[in-house]
């Protein structure tokens, strides 16, 4: 084939998928590097499956789709169902070979494509990892973009051949650049899985049989020989690090996901945050989100400064390897949550959940012996936006003494009540505040205030938006609840305000039972000052 249209793609995704399928227990078992886990066989089929599932719940009929189309969707689904650093790489270099497909309007992917989408894959790869390491997969990468950038014909067989072949020599050389491979006897995983992509679209371009994808099998060696300046199996994957975090974004910008990537460089190591390309099809900006860390609750709470993390998937390095380094927190100590409040009926409803209260105008200083006074070895702060700084201040101060205290910062006060509802002391703690953060996070919100030029009128908003006015406070808190159940939901929580009427709480639980039988609704008298309540759904 001179060119691939848009049949001729999904017949590589699928082509990709079976080699992988084939050849996993063979890529897993030569995964030692960054962490030695032997999934990256496995994340990479699950990466490039969730490609070609979105492709074909996108396209069930293959005619006359444009080869981009295909590519993009491809990444899209390789992005938001990527498992693992390997995924997460994967999902770039299906970017990077859509990108000119797509800018280009392009009806065929030839060799000039191909040549284009090689080079742009490895700059978006190098991009997405915080710390490049040579003889791993993005060395593979970028050998298959040189080789392909210096072919002089736009023959797609020629520069697939060309790039398949120097991917291949490069792979074989990944042992001398990096020290643990070259320890363990094994060429490098995530680019083994790169050379079998490149060798299904050399065997598509060819009119192979998907089961004719001619490809040698690689196992365990002997130790070999690394070069003196070969990378020493440090830094990624170091076993401070015992935990994998990782968490699809939206609701965030490009500013605020530069500022995510450099928070969790300072949380943990193996750092990718990459994007979606929105202009392709006009959807909203998604991110996904991966790091190696020894507090991922702290890496999630980054994530709900920068935008809406959702998807979160939490896993522990001791639980796939048995040689890893035992954790050295586990459950000899509590997990106590501590809530920064404001008003006295706030304080006791806390309390009711089993949470410990400060006020939120606390000193550090005070703060710092409200931790030590809990006995807890792990501590979660729930604050306010407001309220942040002190107790940021306060758990450093903690920390440096012995406990484990990280600060969420929750949005609203019905926010924090969402995550202490689900709070249990028994789990581990890293879990439990996974637990509490996701809760948050799942939360749609509304509040009820009096308007400030009507005192007899009150305003519904959602989010930063005024969506009714009206003189019925009952009317419209039906409403502002009727908005928030529209897009689903089963549990309606309101905390009432300062600003609420006497005797509202009875009248208001009766009518929203009535109006709304099939959700759980819970009315709490929560004192929360300046609004006459707040409701959250979930």
């Amino acid at each position: 084939m001179y060119s691939l249209d848009g049949a001729a793609v999904r017949r590589w995704a699928t082509t990709c998928c079976d080699a992988l399928a084939a050849h996993r227990d063979e890529i897993d078992a030569l995964n030692v590097f960054p962490v030695p886990d032997q999934d990256t066989g496995s994340n990479l089929l699950a990466t490039m499956q969730a490609g070609l599932d979105a492709v074909l719940r996108s396209h069930p009929d293959d005619r006359e789709i444009l080869p981009g189309s295909t590519v993009a969707m491809l990444a899209r689904g390789a992005l938001m169902g990527a498992r693992g650093n390997s995924g997460v790489i994967l999902s770039q270099v299906l970017r990077g070979l859509a990108e000119p497909l797509v800018a280009a309007h392009a009806l065929a992917w030839d060799g000039a494509a191909l040549r284009a989408g090689l080079c742009r894959a490895d700059e978006l790869a190098y991009a997405a990892v915080s710390e490049p390491v040579p003889g791993t997969v993005l060395s593979v990468l970028h050998a298959a973009a040189q080789a392909a950038a210096a072919v002089g014909s736009d023959e797609l067989g020629k520069v697939a051949s060309v790039a398949t072949a120097a991917a291949a020599g490069a792979l074989a050389d990944t042992p001398r650049q990096l020290a643990a491979l070259a320890a363990a006897g094994v060429v490098d995983a995530g680019g083994r899985g790169l050379t079998l992509l490149l060798d299904a679209l050399l065997a598509v371009v060819s009119e192979r049989s998907a089961g004719r994808v001619a490809t040698p099998t690689y196992s365990r060696r002997s130790p070999m020989q690394a070069l003196p300046e070969a990378a020493p199996a440090l830094g990624c994957g170091a076993t401070a690090n015992q935990y994998e975090v990782m968490y699809l974004l939206d609701g965030a910008d490009d500013i605020r996901v530069d500022w995510l990537r450099a928070e969790l460089a300072t949380l943990g190591d193996c750092v990718a945050v990459v994007g979606t390309n929105p202009a392709w099809d006009g959807s909203d900006a998604l991110w996904n989100v991966h790091v190696h860390c020894a507090e991922p609750s702290a890496a999630i709470a980054a994530g709900t400064q920068a935008g809406r993390p959702h998807r979160i998937s939490v896993v522990r390095f001791a639980d796939q390897v048995p040689n890893w380094a035992a954790h050295q927190d586990g459950h000899r100590a509590g997990h106590a949550v501590l809530v920064l409040v404001t008003g006295t009926g706030m304080a006791q409803l806390w309390r009711r959940e089993g949470a410990v209260t400060a006020p939120a105008t606390s000193s550090p200083a005070d703060l710092v012996t409200i931790l030590a006074a809990t006995g807890a070895r792990h501590i979660t702060v729930l604050a306010e936006p407001g309220a942040t700084s002190a107790a940021e201040t306060a758990a450093a101060q903690a920390c440096h003494a012995g406990q484990d205290v990280v600060v969420v910062v929750a949005a609203s006060a019905v926010h924090m009540l969402a995550a202490v509802a689900v709070h249990d002391g028994a789990r581990h703690p890293a879990q439990d505040r996974v637990a509490m953060i996701d809760a948050a996070a799942a939360l749609r919100c509304g509040e009820l205030t009096v308007a400030p030029r009507e005192p007899d009128g009150f305003l519904g908003i959602l989010g930063e938006r005024v969506v009714l006015i009206d003189r019925d406070a009952l009317a419209a808190t039906r409403e502002l609840v009727a908005r928030l159940l529209a897009a689903g939901g089963e549990l309606v929580t309101v905390l009432l305000g300062q600003d609420a009427p006497d005797g509202f709480a009875q009248m208001l639980t009766e009518q929203l039972h009535a109006a709304f039988p099939k959700a759980e609704t819970m009315v709490y008298a929560g004192d929360v000052p300046g609004r006459v309540l707040l409701v959250g759904v979930e």
